[in-house]
Formats: C-alpha cells, structure tokens, sequence
C-alpha cells in the first residue's frame, strides 16, 4: 500500500510539473523575438527572453501572443515543447489575410484591389488625423480642408464632395458608419478607435451597395492579448494637445475594451480651433463553440471652427487669415453622436455560419455658416446579416455569401438667418427621411488549383422624403420625395495563382451613387429632385508579387461614370450641384515594398522601404453646360501624379525613424481647367524610443510634418465663386508625445 501511495504521489506531481515551453521566432527570418507579450487563458503574463523562450504550467491552454510590428495571434497548446512563428504586419503578400468582400483569403488570392492601412501605418506619423496614414496608399486619398474637415477621395472620388465624405461606403467594426442618405461623418472618430482598417478602391455595390468610390472597413475590436492600461500624451505647435485613456480586460474567454480620447488645437489659421471627446467601449463574449457576441457603443462630442477659403489675393497676403465673415459669424460646427451595436455570430455547422449586426445611432447638429445657421436632429437604425458557407462543387471548393443590409434615418432639419453667429429667424424647415437598402450574392468557385472565378450580384433600392414645414419665402409646403429605381449591381472576377508567390488577376464591376440629401436639399432651401445617380462600370487588371522581402503590386483600371456629379458655387458662396455627363477615368496604381533587413541580428532591426504611385488620367467625356464645352479637359480636383516614398528603420536599442514623402502634381480647380493648384512635396519626420520594461511598455517621441515649409492647400474648394479656391495647411509644425501601457 505504501508503494502504491509513493506511486501515485509520483504520477500527481508529474502532472503538476507539466508545462508547455514555447520559442517564438520571426516566420521570415527564423530568428527569436524578445518581449513577445504572452498570456495565456488563465490570465498568467509573460515574456519571451533574449531566446525567444518562456514556459506556461499545465496543458491544453489556449495562450495569445502581441508584439509591436506582428500580427497578434492566438492558438491553444497542450503540454510540450512548441515553436511558435508570428507574422510580420509588412511581409509578403500571399500571407497578408484580408477580409474584403467578404472572403477572408490572403491578398494574392484577391481578384480586387485591396489596400490594408495598420496601427503600424498611424503609428508613423502624429496620430491625430488619418489622413497622411491613408495618404501613403496608392489610389487614396484623404484632405482635410480645416482641421477635422474631411475629404475622402479613393480614385478620385472627391469630385463631389465639397465637405464631408460622399460616394464613398464607410463601416466601423462592421456597422455601416455611412448614413443611409449617404454621407459619413468620418471625423466623429478618433484614431484611438482604430485599430486597422481595410480598403477596397473602385466600384464594390456587389457587397457594399452605394458608392462608386469604393468602401472602407475600420476596425477596432477588442483584443484579447491580455490585461491592459495604457495612457498617451501628445503636444504640438499651433496649440495642439491629445489625451488617452485606455483599458483592455479579459473576461474568460472574452474580453472588454475602453477608452477616453480628448484632442484640442487652435489651428494653424484663425478662427480654425478643434475640441472633440471620444469614449468607445466594446465587447467580445464567445457564448458556447457556435456563438459570439459582440457590442460596441461610442459617444462623440466634436465642435470644429471653420475658417473658410481665400482667393488668391487673400492667400498672398496672410494664408493665416479666415475667409472675411468666418469668425464674426462663429462658421463652425458641432456635433454630438451615439452608436450603440449588437452583432451575433452562428455557427450552423463548419461549414455554413451567419453574421448579424443591429445598430441605432443619434446624431446632434449645429453649423452656423456666414449666411445661414443649420441645426439638425437625427435619429437613425439598421442592420447587416450575410450567411456564409463553405463546401464543394464538383469536387472543386465553393464558398457562398448571401445577406442584406438596411439603413433607415429620420431628421428635423431647420436653417435660419445667422446673426453674428447666434441663431435667427426661421428660413425652413424640414422632417427628412432617407432610407437606403441592398441583397447580395456572391460565389468563389476554385475552378482548377490556381484559377478562383467569383460572381457577385447585388439589388439596390434607396429614397428621400422631404417633408416641408415652415418656408419664410412663401414657398410651397408639404412632402417631396425622390424614390431611385432599384438597380441591379454585377461584379466578375477571376484570379489566377502564377506560382506560390504571384498571382493575376482581372474584373468588371458595377457601381451606382445616389445624390446625398444635401445634395438635393441646400442650405438655401432649394430642392433639386431632379439630380440623377451616378452609375459606372470599372475594368481592371492587377499583378500581385509577393515574397520574403518583396512586395510589389501593379494595377491598370478604367471606369466609365455616367451622370457624374460636379460641385459649383454661387455668388452667395452656397454650394451646388449638377450633373456632368460621363467622364473617362483611366488609372494606373503601383506599390513596391523591400526590407533591406528584417529582424536582423545587429544594430539595424529592420530596415524597410517602400513607395506608392498613382496615376489617374481622368477627363470629362461628354459635358457641356450653356455655351461652355468642358469635354476633354482633365476631371476636377484630382492630381494626375502622385507618388509616396517611405524610409523605416528601427534599432535593436528601440530607436525608430520614419521618414516619408510625397509628391503631388498639379490640381486642376475648376472644369474650364484655367485655375490649378501647384504641384507640392510633402516631407514628414517621427523619431522615437520604444522599451519594454518587464510588464511596463514606454515609447518616447517626437516629428515634424511639413519639414520642407511648403506652401499647399489639403484641400481645394472647387468651381469656387469669386476665386475662393484656397484652404491653407499648415506650415512647418512639432509635435512630441509619450505612451505609457501596463500589462498586469
């Protein structure tokens, strides 16, 4: 009995000995990684060593792994020894996954141009806007005519868009942030509440509905790499000061994540201040092996001053300056938002699943302008399901995504005389509604090993109702409304894997925009109803090569858009619109990154270039208005030459560079093409520290944006009366921070 007693203690303290001993190494060079975070599910935090190596007591334990310039993974380990490779976030493209048009596969096997922007891409620049993070892209384009005024032009989109962002589909963590009348109010959102995004340039109405311009996914899902609190501090030139709290809290197999994001500035031109609060709070909960839940609610609290164009004269003599009228009229905007979402995964089996996610947001609203004072009050819901399922056709693999979306909004809309910025006497008044829905289709069909064939079909339907209250001018009351026929969008494509690390592709894809509420409704109370939507048809061939240290990617587009949408003001500076005919849009896109040293073993870690160019030869096809003929000149507001250039170096100490510049040919500002804005070059700077101090993470920095002091507009107001084209960045600007996170 007592041998048996000394046998079993034997066996129990094996048991309690047992361990799982990992090595984490780069996938690429096979080198360890030192300071690798590791927690496992039972919420024990570690870090790898000098070796790479660190052990975890017991067995079957599902362990997550982050470390800065990696993709975060997370596997379950039994006991054992094991090693373990993390992805480098810039590496080769065949093991970049991305899950556009929803079909999670790697970017070699995409029959779409795709474009990923990640913590890694903010983190190189100030990281108070997303614009030069975007801006480095091929074929996008983010301006900021004032700051936290933006414009999203993806191809040249922006034509229409004289503020805010049109023609252009938005989603946060997978709720439709675009409203369903069309616009997106990108700037509710602080970069804190970004964690990576994808974009998807050209016509996607087969998965996306609306937009000629493409669609961009923005996410910030709560991580689930262990406990954390962090803080950042920011302070630049022209007033500028940025604040963040932040905490992440793993709950079993879920986890929460909040923070509180304050950003200030008194702008580089008068009257052009920005104050704007964010918090988010989001969660994560798998309920059982089938199903997940997730939620996501954020309050935003923006007021903006907008300074207003110059013309020419204006910009000579003080580019400082706001537009006259500007700030005795407090021009301005302030807004206040909530979202709160619901999403439901389920897993019918391992081969068919469903997504669904439920939204309800309110939206607060006041813009006094130099004629007028707008105040709305909004209130809007929707929802996006899609069923997925993986299996077989003719013993070839087959996936099918099926679903539908719908957006409903409802606004009081009332503009009044603007008396030295304080709200006057009633001009009109509106009850708006805009709704906005789609069904979608789509098939990947291996049709041989290498040869992916997808077909995707979408049926849109989307209105306006405008129901007229009050009109000061004696005008006719009661509801207008404008119902756009449905419309049948169809995308093909075929991708061809050359070997294991190229890959051909080429597709044709439909897109149809209808106008924005805005667009029809102006802010001098006209109602255009007889605006026509924008539809286009885009040809495309793209090349994609990855490797260890190579990436390249070239891309030749053509999209033919009818009915195109211009901008043009009148005497009062009030902003209309019409339609132009059709346009020619030929483009060509081209990246190439190398890593001259990745995780190398001396002083140099990495050392990593890249450059980025976009040629967009886009001219006006058939547009004539009264006596003017503008077929054949160049489109307006876009560069026909772009081109971005990236140094990235960091050291085994933890000292960083990134160096970028860009350069933009000249911008033509109004159709007749006598007006342009010159070509400029853009040079930004960012330096700093990053060390890892046991269960502490400290990054020190510092940067300068505009390092050459250029004079340019990010940003043109085009077909401007009076010659008020001109919206003046910033001159030569610092900045410094720090980030201070704890793993507990």
């Amino acid at each position: 009995m007592k041998n048996l007693l000394l046998f079993l203690l034997f066996l129990t303290s094996l048991n309690i000995q047992a361990q799982i001993q990992l090595k984490i190494t780069d996938q690429i060079t096979g080198l360890p990684l030192e300071n690798v975070r590791a927690r496992s599910e039972n919420r024990s935090f570690q870090k790898t060593n000098a070796s790479g190596i660190l052990a975890f007591p017991g067995e079957n334990l599902r362990i997550s792994f982050a470390l800065e310039g990696y993709e975060t993974l997370e596997r379950y380990f039994e006991a054992g020894e094991h090693e373990v490779l993390l992805i480098p976030t810039v590496m080769n493209l065949g093991s970049v996954t991305v899950t556009a048009f929803d079909s999670e596969r790697p970017l070699l096997e995409q029959s779409a141009a795709i474009v990923q922007v990640t913590e890694r891409d903010f983190s190189r620049f100030n990281e108070i806007s997303p614009v030069n993070a975007f801006n480095q892209k091929a074929g996008v384009r983010i301006e900021e005519r004032a700051p936290a005024s933006y414009r999203v032009s993806i191809r040249g989109s922006s034509l229409r868009s004289p503020f805010g962002v049109r023609n252009v589909k938005v989603y946060w963590n997978e709720v439709p942030f675009t409203a369903p009348d069309g616009t997106t109010a990108l700037n509710l959102l602080d970069l804190a509440n970004v964690r990576s995004s994808e974009v998807v340039k050209g016509p996607s109405g087969s998965i996306y509905g609306a937009g000629n311009g493409g669609a961009i996914s923005l996410f910030s899902q709560p991580s689930l790499t262990g406990n954390r609190v962090s803080a950042d501090f920011l302070a630049g030139d022209f007033g500028l000061s940025k604040y963040r709290l932040g905490i992440s809290q793993q709950l079993g197999e879920g986890g929460i994540e909040a923070s509180f994001v304050s950003q200030k500035s008194d702008g580089y031109r008068d009257h052009s201040a920005v104050d704007r609060q964010v918090f988010q709070l989001g969660s994560f909960f798998p309920i059982s092996e089938k199903q997940e839940i997730r939620t996501q609610f954020l309050v935003s609290d923006l007021d903006y001053q907008i300074p207003g164009a110059l013309n020419a004269d204006q910009l000579a003599a003080d580019p400082t300056q706001a537009r006259p009228g500007s700030a005795a009229q407090n021009s301005s905007i302030s807004q206040q938002a909530v979202l709160l979402s619901l999403g439901h995964l389920y897993r019918f089996s391992e081969k068919t699943s469903n997504n669904t996610t439920l939204y309800l947001n309110t939206n607060d609203f006041e813009n006094p302008f130099i004629l007028d004072y707008k105040k709305e009050l909004g209130f809007g819901y929707g929802l996006r399901t899609k069923f997925g399922y993986n299996g077989k056709l003719a013993g070839k693999s087959l996936r099918l995504v099926a679903g539908g979306e719908y957006q409903n909004s409802l606004t009081d809309a009332q503009n009044f005389g603007n008396r030295a910025g304080v709200a006057d006497t009633v001009r009109f008044a509106d009850k708006l509604r805009a709704y906005q829905g789609f069904l979608f289709q789509q098939a990947e069909w291996n049709l041989t090993e290498a040869l992916l064939f997808t077909l995707g079909l979408s049926e849109n339907f989307s209105g306006y109702e405008i129901d007229r209250q009050i009109d000061a001018t004696g005008g006719a009351t009661g509801i207008q409304s404008r119902d756009f026929d449905p419309v049948i969008i169809p995308r093909a494509a075929l991708n061809y894997r050359l070997n294991s690390f190229s890959s051909v592709y080429g597709s044709v894809s439909g897109g149809f925009s209808p106008p924005t509420i805005d667009e029809i409704r102006t802010n001098e109370g006209s109602v255009n109803l007889d605006l026509e939507a924008e539809k286009g048809t885009n040809f495309e061939l793209g090349y994609r090569l990855g490797r260890e240290k190579l990436n390249l990617e070239l891309i030749a587009y053509y999209l033919k858009l009818d009915q195109t949408i211009t901008t043009y003001t009148n005497e009062n500076g009030v902003v209309l619109f019409r339609n132009a005919g059709s346009t020619d849009q030929k483009g060509i896109e081209a990246s190439l990154d190398y890593a001259l040293l990745r995780n190398a073993g001396g002083f140099f870690k990495d050392v990593l270039i890249g450059t980025a160019y976009t040629g967009q030869f886009f001219t006006f096809k058939d547009y004539q208005k009264q006596d003017n003929d503008f077929s054949g000149n160049d489109l307006t507001g876009v560069p026909p030459n772009n081109l971005v250039t990236r140094l990235d170096i960091r050291t085994r100490p933890g000292i960083y560079a990134n160096l970028t510049h860009q350069f933009t040919d000249e911008i033509p500002l109004n159709d007749a093409n006598t007006v342009y804005q010159d070509t400029y070059n853009l040079v930004n700077l960012r330096l700093g520290w990053v060390k890892n101090l046991g269960q502490w993470d400290l990054e020190l920095f510092a940067g300068v944006d505009n390092l050459l002091d250029e004079s340019y507009s990010l940003g043109n107001d085009l077909n401007a009366f009076g010659g008020r084209y001109y919206q003046p960045a910033p001159t030569r600007n610092w900045y410094g921070g720090v980030k201070l996170g704890w793993n507990y």
